[in-house]
């Protein structure tokens, strides 16, 4: 099997490319260069050189904030490109796989959100995810739409890094205490991406670690963890402050826990709790020189 990854430099891209081509699967991971979401031309090119029988889209426009005032970027990268990526994918007969995210709800509910939950996006960047949602199943109706939140990983940028670099440089740290998810370990999810294309599957799926926490908690686990993992932890303490207090561009879902019930159905997929994944992840990044 040929799986073609893009954003393969990031932090989900990597550790999904590692993960398929330690199955033996051949990956093809094309640089920015090669593969640029905001040309068009470029899509259709690579996808007629390679013809790839998976194409796994981790590449996205990310910055939150920044969209506000960046949407038409936004939108194209995250609403036009996965559009012609899977119209591309269609006419070489292969699947694809989106990876989508929690953003696409407008974190008002109390439960957690199911596939068949109204989608109500607060934000730019979540209204763009979800348009490029929509532009991939209406181009290929057998594809997969992931949803995922709270991702972290040894590679890129993410929250668990810059509260590990704040705590060792002993700055204070503040983080909001009333939004809630499910934090996700990327290794975590690129193992359930491997499960997804070895059943064949296609539709919506929601996929994150076991267990929910709010931001402030979770940074709380990261420090806790971090000392334990052989970090040199000068802050200990996170103050708890309320979302009304950390005023941002984007407004944030308050409540961003997934339903998981349909992918956890699927025989081989493991959802860790997401404490146990945390530790695993400062572990394996205490090892890692240049990865902080």
């Amino acid at each position: 099997m040929k799986v073609l990854v893009t954003g393969g430099n990031g932090q989900l891209g990597h550790d999904v490319a590692s993960v398929l081509q330690a199955s033996g699967v051949q990956v093809i991971a094309p640089p920015l260069l090669e593969l640029d979401f905001t040309a068009p031309a470029s899509i259709d090119a690579v996808i007629a050189k390679h013809r790839p029988d998976w194409v796994i889209n981790c590449a996205a426009y990310t910055q939150v904030d920044k969209a506000e005032s960046e949407a038409d970027t936004a939108f194209a990268v995250n609403r036009d490109a996965p559009g012609q990526l899977a119209r591309a994918v269609a006419g070489t007969g292969g699947r694809l796989l989106q990876v989508s995210t929690d953003f696409v709800f407008d974190g008002k509910a109390s439960e957690p959100y199911a596939e068949s939950s109204p989608a109500q996006p607060l934000s730019v960047y979540g209204r763009s995810k979800l348009a490029g949602e929509q532009a991939v199943m209406e181009a290929l109706p057998n594809a997969i739409i992931l949803r995922t939140a709270w991702l972290y990983g040894v590679n890129g940028h993410n929250f668990v890094k810059t509260m590990l670099r704040l705590a060792i440089a002993g700055k204070p740290l503040r983080v909001v205490d009333d939004q809630v998810g499910s934090p996700t370990w990327t290794m975590d999810l690129a193992k359930a991406i491997a499960v997804l294309l070895d059943t064949n599957a296609c539709g919506l799926f929601h996929y994150t670690n076991a267990g929910q926490i709010s931001w402030h908690g979770f940074a709380s686990a990261i420090l806790a963890e971090a000392a334990g993992a052989g970090f040199e932890i000068k802050t200990r303490e996170v103050e708890p402050i309320p979302t009304s207090n950390y005023p941002t561009p984007a407004e944030r879902p308050a409540y961003s826990v997934l339903d998981t019930g349909r992918i956890s159905a699927l025989p081989g997929i493991q959802r860790p709790a997401w404490r146990d994944s945390l530790k695993k992840m400062l572990e394996e990044l205490h090892t890692c020189e240049d990865c902080l």
